[in-house]
């Protein structure tokens, strides 16, 4: 991933001297909401959190880079990881599977590196029930039903017949919000990436990831 300048006004406030454990930032929403574009800013505005690079069955979108968006694998690919217990989490959407392979989540939380996730409910739901702590859960609301459906249409990559099953699909996938630990009505885009990143600095600051506050302090007394 390329380097990236960090904005000041979302870089780490704790003392450097104090490890931190990454944290897994969840982004959810109906297909249409925006947590893609929202995810691209994140990424662009801190340089300390990836994206983790899901693997899914589906065929590449124009555009789209193999080991950069996706890693695009054939089912049985799939089925092999799963069976292995390769991945942290996976999920049908529509005719496609989609997983998080674990070993790279792993090491870069234990780095104290953030990891990105543009996943739906069900995914985030495995994710928060075997790595509970390290989960922060985000979703993302477009700010009317129209605007949903024209942002759908606007795409267009999708047949009609792709929209409307999406469009169906989005009152399901909306139900299950309050699931979430933050929730951002994307009305205005600048707005909604204030507010991702807000949430993304106070969840580093929280006391239970800084793995050497205890140190820390420790010293600071010695010191006084």
């Amino acid at each position: 991933m390329a380097n990236r300048n960090p904005n000041p006004q979302t870089a780490a406030t704790h003392p450097e001297q104090i490890a931190r454990r990454g944290l897994l930032y969840i982004l959810s929403s109906p297909s249409g909401a925006g947590k893609t574009t929202l995810a691209r800013l994140l990424l662009e505005a801190d340089n300390n959190i990836a994206m983790s690079i899901s693997v899914t069955t589906r065929k590449p979108r124009p555009g789209e880079r193999d080991g950069v968006d996706y890693t695009f694998v054939d089912v049985t690919r799939f089925e092999e990881m799963r069976r292995e217990g390769e991945l942290l989490e996976w999920a049908r959407v529509f005719e496609n599977l989609y997983g998080t392979p674990k070993g790279p989540v792993e090491a870069a939380i234990d780095a104290g590196q953030d990891v990105l996730f543009d996943i739906d409910w069900q995914g985030a739901q495995q994710l928060s029930e075997r790595m509970p702590g390290d989960v922060v859960r985000v979703f993302l609301l477009p700010p009317s039903g129209d605007a949903l459906e024209q942002r759908l249409r606007s795409r267009a990559q999708d047949s009609e017949e792709v929209v409307a099953r999406r469009m169906a699909a989005a009152n399901a996938e909306i139900s299950h919000w309050p699931e979430y630990d933050y929730v951002i009505v994307n009305k205005d885009l600048e707005q909604s990436t204030a507010s991702a990143l807000a949430i993304l600095e106070a969840e580093r600051l929280k006391r239970a990831r800084l793995l050497g506050l205890a140190d820390f302090v420790r010293d600071l007394r010695n010191a006084l």
